[in-house]
């Protein structure tokens, strides 16, 4: 059997799903024993000093025998994320325009009060040390 047959019967339903710089394969393929299975790949595009590229890839076998659990730990996670974080992405990755502002929740919550301005110092001459 020829490597395109057995590639033609191992593939049985495939999804792709494209997300800038990362492509996600969702394949279900066959076991010898014609039983399925899913594997996730994730490729990633990286383009090199002089303008070519190239692409990494990460893959992941699931067994139906680990699908329900799986699916449970994914649902929590996400879910997890979602409610903690919301839909919007935050990421200097994501949104060019981003800017990190790592003091800005700090420097929000204080009050006029908490913030000392220059006329509440003593004038201290170097001299005086």
């Amino acid at each position: 059997m020829s490597d395109y047959g057995m590639m033609d019967k191992e593939e049985i339903y495939s999804k792709v799903l494209r997300a800038g710089r990362r492509t996600y394969f969702f394949d279900v393929r066959a076991t010898k024993a014609e039983d399925y299975y899913l594997t996730i790949t994730e490729s990633k595009k990286f383009t090199n000093d002089d303008g070519s590229f190239h692409y990494k890839k990460h893959k992941i076998y699931l067994y139906k025998e680990d699908f329900s659990e799986f699916k449970e730990i994914l649902t929590e996670m996400t879910d997890y994320i979602i409610n903690e974080k919301g839909e919007e992405v935050i990421s200097d990755r994501h949104q060019k325009d981003y800017k990190r502002e790592d003091n800005f929740v700090a420097q929000e919550a204080k009050t006029p009060e908490d913030t000392k301005s220059t006329e509440d110092f003593t004038d201290i001459s170097f001299d005086d040390i």
